[in-house]
């Protein structure tokens, strides 16, 4: 019997847990998905049943199909988001197909198909990209893309800020953030909620402390897809907190090879010096990392990886404490007085 050396044995193990956790974990992104449905119909505008709808995810060529009813309607769930083409195939009909389809969170629009009479190896391409209206949600939702993410300034590379250029959000009250909670959680109010009454999603699953009702640590920017702030009727499939639902949507792998370095550095010394401080801010951040994705089996199994490090460096404050003896403690301050400290 043939052994594995030790690298190949972690190799092997590593692609079997990749492989059997994949079903899982597109279960997990239920909520992080898209809706698109339509109507199929012929050139008469009558409804056209039994049509095969195809829609196929570009990056990944993973594909999801349907048929339409007898009223020519069709509809496809849980789509992930990212650029897709969408397909219609009918006997006796060219074949319809629409390209430049990007979905982001929890959108659900609608996109009809007009059928042309002729034959099966025949096609009408649309290459434009259709509006997307949504059809079926109340609430006002705004998304966040990449290069906002990446482009806009943030204090510490804290995704969460960019909540608060949206509009109608501001931040709330401390309230019991700090040593209860991750550094990194803050209390923002949106469209006149509560500051602790936003929820937070990433990829679908329930990223709010249950304790204090903000928010657990997001990924760092370079390794967020999208997200999208929700607010006014939200739905109440995302949670239970009404103020807005905040929901991340986190990088996948695809048939390309991509990922990148990055380096961001904070040092008063190359900053300007705020206009009531005495000397140049004493920080110096390096935050620095990485990210890579790809495939692992051709339009089959993907995988996407990041790290992000922090180095901070500042001056200690320029404050002498001293702590009390038990001498101090009972009023006898002859020690502290030969020390060369001042009694009063």
């Amino acid at each position: 019997m043939s052994r594995l050396s030790l690298p190949k044995a972690a190799a092997f193990l590593a692609l079997a847990v990749l492989t059997f956790s994949a079903p899982r974990a597109a279960k997990a992104q239920a909520v992080a998905v898209a809706e698109v449905s339509g109507t199929v119909s012929d050139p008469t505008g009558g409804a056209l049943p039994s049509a095969a709808v195809i829609m196929t995810e570009t990056d990944k060529q993973l594909s999801r199909s349907t048929v339409t009813d007898t009223s020519g309607h069709y509809v496809l769930t849980n789509l992930p988001v990212g650029p897709y083409k969408l397909e219609v195939k009918a006997p006796g009909f060219k074949d319809y197909v629409q390209t430049g389809i990007v979905l982001t969170a929890n959108n659900n629009i609608q996109i009809n198909a007009t059928m042309q009479i002729g034959s099966i190896t025949e096609r009408v391409e649309v290459s434009a990209t259709a509006s997307m209206v949504e059809t079926k949600e109340n609430s006002i939702s705004v998304s966040i893309d990449q290069q906002r993410i990446n482009e806009l300034p943030l204090n510490g590379r804290q995704a969460t800020q960019l909540i608060v250029s949206l509009g109608a959000a501001s931040y709330g009250d401390s309230g019991d953030t700090g040593s209860k909670t991750f550094y990194s959680a803050t209390r923002i109010s949106v469209a006149g909620g509560q500051s602790n009454g936003t929820a937070y999603l990433l990829d679908g699953g329930d990223n709010t402390d249950a304790m204090s009702n903000v928010n657990l640590p997001t990924p760092f920017p370079d390794a967020i897809q999208e997200f999208s702030v929700e607010t006014s009727a939200v739905s109440p499939r995302f949670g239970i907190h009404p103020g807005a639902t905040v929901n991340v949507v986190t990088k996948s792998g695809s048939n390309q090879f991509h990922g990148d370095l990055f380096e961001y550095l904070r040092n008063g010394d190359v900053n300007a010096r705020n206009f009531f401080a005495a000397t140049h801010d004493s920080l110096k951040r390096n935050q620095y990392g990485g990210t890579a994705g790809g495939r692992i089996v051709k339009d089959r199994l993907f995988f996407f990886g990041g790290f992000q490090g922090t180095r901070n460096r500042s001056t200690p404050p320029q404050l002498i404490t001293h702590v009390p003896t038990a001498a101090s403690l009972t009023g006898d301050f002859s020690s502290l007085t030969a020390a060369g400290c001042q009694s009063t």
